[in-house]
Order: structure tokens, then sequence, then C-alpha cells
């Protein structure tokens, strides 16, 4: 068999997938699982999203299209984005890709490298530091402190900063914690990058589900746009998950890069797919604003559910569909409490420290299940936690 590139070593994974692939082999024996580990909304796709895709294919969007994306979505992308940022944005600044995920994949390709340093927050998306680390970059993890609403230690941020700093990795509201970027440290973020010039990726795949107030986008704030690559896509506000349709806000000269990139990797996103994001986009936004609200009211039994068990502290996430429980009082590694959960109680969850090592002492539920599921978990889980503590 050849010998892989070393590189590959370096490459990390999913745990959501892992942990999944787990429970559906307990569920084949026979176990019943609560599934809380994966990160997708419980809704289907609205229907007039559905309908805009069998009828593109109908109309014959089945051939390859522009690497950047056709132009009909680069400029609906353009629209909502100058609309729920506050910039102006220009259907040359977006580019379409399969899902969200390679635009941190071209970021760090086309910015980083050995001898680089990658700023980025931890608990956090695995990928970040999987694709850093694959780049050759030095990862600068800064860790998310739950007493401040699990935003940047900005004083441990600001003190990492180096000469060496080329990228920040920003997410808000946040994957795992649900947190917000407060608006006070947003400034100081975006303060030293401008100082400093240091390009920002600002992931906000979660743009549009929040609960408290409207997350701001640093790419708002003055002197900043040019010096930000905003991440989003249609997986997560549009139940779309499947259909793998992202796309990147960002300067010309960055969408120069990132078609490249495109060209050289899927060559293009596929063209009915990206008739679906136009009707996403410019057609009804009801579906979405109800499963949002549904979030809301499942956000408020999860937490209350979790504060009232022994053992289990659960700040109330502004943004996202994640808990992010602290269980450090039932002195046991996240590891072992979440392999636990899922081999004797039947509750599929993420350890903290699938997200990194700042995410010890904490676990991670999705409340993107049915009501009747998590209060069904919430009982297991709280016999689960007496038990551990007697």
């Amino acid at each position: 068999m050849a010998t892989y590139a070393q590189r590959m070593d370096r490459l990390g994974t999913e745990t959501a997938f892992e942990v999944l692939a787990r429970a559906k082999a307990l569920e084949a024996q026979g176990r019943a699982i609560l599934h809380f580990e994966i990160g997708e909304p419980d809704f289907d796709t609205p229907v007039h999203i559905k309908e805009a895709a069998i009828q593109a294919l109908h109309d014959g969007y089945t051939h390859y299209g522009p690497t950047p994306g056709l132009p009909i979505l680069r400029e609906a992308i353009a629209e909502a984005a100058s609309k729920s940022r506050g910039i102006p944005v220009s259907p040359e600044e977006v580019i379409v890709t399969p899902g969200a995920k390679p635009i941190m994949f071209f970021t760090l390709l086309a910015y980083a490298q050995a001898g680089d340093e990658v700023i980025y927050p931890n608990p956090s998306f695995p990928i970040y530091e999987s694709m850093i680390e694959f780049v050759g970059a030095t990862p600068v993890p800064i860790p998310l402190l739950e007493a401040n609403g699990f935003s940047f230690d900005m004083e441990r941020f600001e003190a990492s900063l180096s000469p060496r700093t080329k990228l920040i990795i920003l997410n808000s509201p946040g994957n795992p914690t649900g947190g917000i970027i407060p608006a006070a440290d947003l400034q100081r973020i975006a303060a030293a990058a401008l100082e400093r010039q240091i390009l920002v990726l600002s992931d906000e795949i979660y743009g549009g589900m929040h609960y408290a107030g409207t997350p701001a986008s640093i790419a708002s704030l003055p002197g900043m746009q040019d010096l930000t690559i905003i991440l989003d896509g249609f997986s997560k506000l549009y139940a779309m998950t499947g259909w793998r349709l992202g796309y990147a806000v960002a300067n010309r000269s960055v969408i120069e890069h990132f078609t490249k990139l495109m060209a050289n990797s899927a060559s293009c996103t596929a063209s009915f797919v990206q008739m679906a994001g136009v009707a996403a986009l410019r057609g009804p936004q009801e579906p979405s604003r109800r499963m949002v609200a549904e979030f809301r009211r499942r956000r408020e039994i999860i937490v209350a559910g979790m504060n009232a068990i022994q053992g289990v502290r659960c700040a109330t996430p502004p943004g996202a569909f994640y808990v992010f429980p602290n269980i450090r009082a039932l002195q046991r590694s996240s590891a072992e409490v979440a392999s636990r959960l899922l081999n004797e109680a039947g509750i599929a969850c993420l350890a903290g420290t699938a997200f990194g090592a700042y995410g010890e002492g904490y676990l991670r539920f999705s409340y993107a299940s049915s009501e009747e599921n998590i209060r069904n978990m919430l009982k297991i889980f709280d016999k689960f936690t007496t038990d551990m503590l007697l």
C-alpha cells in the first residue's frame, strides 16, 4: 500500500459524526437512543425551496455553472448580506461553495502557512484547529469564558497577538456554546485587527438564530469590511444541511483566490441547488421564523431542566441551538460522562473536549429535537447524575 503524506496525520475529524455512528450501532442492536449529538435542525426544508430545486431540474439546471456561483444567487446573497450586516456588498464580493466548510479550507489554504499563527476560539468547531494544523500553521487557542457569555478571554487574546498572527477566527453565535460575542469585545478585536492589519474569518453560519438582540458582524465595524471574510450558508436557518450550499462574502482579491481554489477542487456548486438558494433568500421567511421561535421555546425547557439537575449548571445560550452545561461537580471527565450517558443511559451528546481542551468540564446538547425527547432526556439525565453523585 502506498505511503500517505505526513500532513494527513494533522487532520482531525468531527466527533459528532463518530458519536452518531456509535449511537446508530447501538440502535441496530435494539437499544433506544435519544439523539442530541448532531447539530442540524430537525425541521424539513421549506416546501417552496424544494419546489424551486425541482423546477430548476426541469428547467435544465443540471450542467456546469460559473465557478464562483450563478449570477442570480450571488446577487441574492449580496442583497441579503447588505441588509443583514448593514454593509454594501456587490455580487463580485460573493463566492458560492458546496457547503460552508470549503470557506474554512480556502481561507487557511490561501492565507496561512508554516511560521504563521492563527488565533481561534476554544472550545469551537473542531475543523478550525484541524485545518490550521493541516496547512502547517500554529494554532493559538483563546479560551471562551462562561463568565463572559462564552466570549474570548480578552486579556489572553490581546496577549496572544504577535508579529506572526496571520488570521483571527470568530464564531458568533457560536458552536458549541451558543454564545454571542459582546459588542465591546468585538470592538477590541476589530481594533487589534485594524492596528496590525490581520485578516478575520467570521463564521456567521448561525446568523438569524438568536434570541437576545442582534449579533453584529465584525465586518460592519468601521474599517473592517475589507479585512473580513464572512462565512455563511443555508444549512441552519433554512434547514438545508444535506443540500450543501454555503458562501463567503469578502473583498474581490479574496474572492479571486477562492475562485482558483474552487476551480481546482469542486469546479462549481450544483446549479439546481443554487436555484433553491435563491428561493430561500428571496422567498417567504416565515418558515425560518417559526423554526427559530420553536428553538427559543425548546431552549427555555432544556435550560430550566438542566439547572434543576443536581451537579449540573447551564447558562442560557443567546444563539444557535445548543446548550453547554457545566458538569464539573460530577468530578468526572467530559469524555467519561458523555460515553457513559450513551452506553448506560441511551443519551447521545458530545463531550466538551470534542471542541477543544478548554471544553473540559462541559457537555454539548443540541436542542434541535422534539420537546418530548428533551423532557425524556432530562428525566434520564437527572437519574444518571443522581446515581453518579451517590
